[in-house]
């Protein structure tokens, strides 16, 4: 049976839940609505979902308390796409900070919110396809660390797990698979989210701030990732490919 990709709709607004519940629906996809945190939790402990439409501006526990919740709880692999009534850049980052996969500003066109959708979950289940990868199920090391990527975690060199949300893996395979070479922030855009740079797109610049404090990485002296002034960011050290993980 063919899989029919599942989106949770977490809005306080009713019509905005029902017009977007409605408008995916016709367009193929199964969707649930929710007015907010407590009933996004109850839902998500009886069914999985596939990606969760998550507004930032909400009574009680906001979009933002909300997304951090997920991240650190059994639901941080889960696709999280964030709303924002404003257009306001701090909300944006702060969004992203808390490990949102893609955001969108209302008001918004149904179409433009079905497409970040599909894209959120093409980029979820593979790495791009103008990426060019290593082969699947290894160890990829480097310094102190190992990525594993079949599951998608950072060991480092006592074995300890460092869960990584799905975008600081997609960003980290891309630097392990291009290493020591500079790339610049549209063409990291491009092979971790598949989209081009706005002008004033600074979600490059987090996830590699992210990035670098899963690394453990210091920012003013960093070994690991390192930015070169108006090009923009190249991994360092060397990558080594080491059999599959036990």
């Amino acid at each position: 049976m063919e899989h029919v990709d599942h989106i949770l709709i977490v809005d306080d607004d009713r019509e905005i839940r029902e017009l977007v519940g409605n408008y995916l629906k016709k367009n193929g996809l199964r969707t649930n609505v929710v007015a907010d945190g407590r009933a996004m939790r109850a839902f998500l402990e009886t069914t999985p979902v596939d990606l969760i439409v998550l507004d930032i501006m909400m009574p009680g526990d906001d979009g933002l308390v909300l997304c951090r919740e997920l991240r650190a709880g059994k639901h941080k692999a889960t696709p999280v796409l964030m709303l924002t009534a404003r257009n306001d850049e701090t909300d944006r980052i702060i969004g992203l900070e808390m490990g949102a996969d893609d955001y969108l500003v209302k008001p918004f066109a149904a179409r433009e919110l079905l497409a970040r959708i599909n894209a959120v979950l093409r980029r979820t289940r593979m790495l791009p396809p103008n990426l060019v990868i290593t082969e699947s199920g290894r160890l990829l090391a480097f310094g102190r660390w190992r990525l594993d990527t079949s599951a998608r975690h950072l060991l480092d060199e006592d074995g300890t797990m460092v869960a990584l949300s799905g975008a600081e893996y997609r960003l980290l395979r891309v630097f392990l698979d291009h290493p020591q070479r500079v790339l610049n922030r549209d063409q990291l855009l491009n092979l971790t989210q598949g989209r081009d740079a706005d002008l004033f797109d600074r979600s490059i610049d987090l996830l590699v701030s992210r990035l670098r404090q899963r690394l453990l990485d210091d920012a003013r002296e960093p070994a690991y990732i390192k930015t070169v002034r108006s090009e923009g960011y190249v991994f360092s050290l060397p990558v080594e490919v080491l059999g599959a993980p036990s």
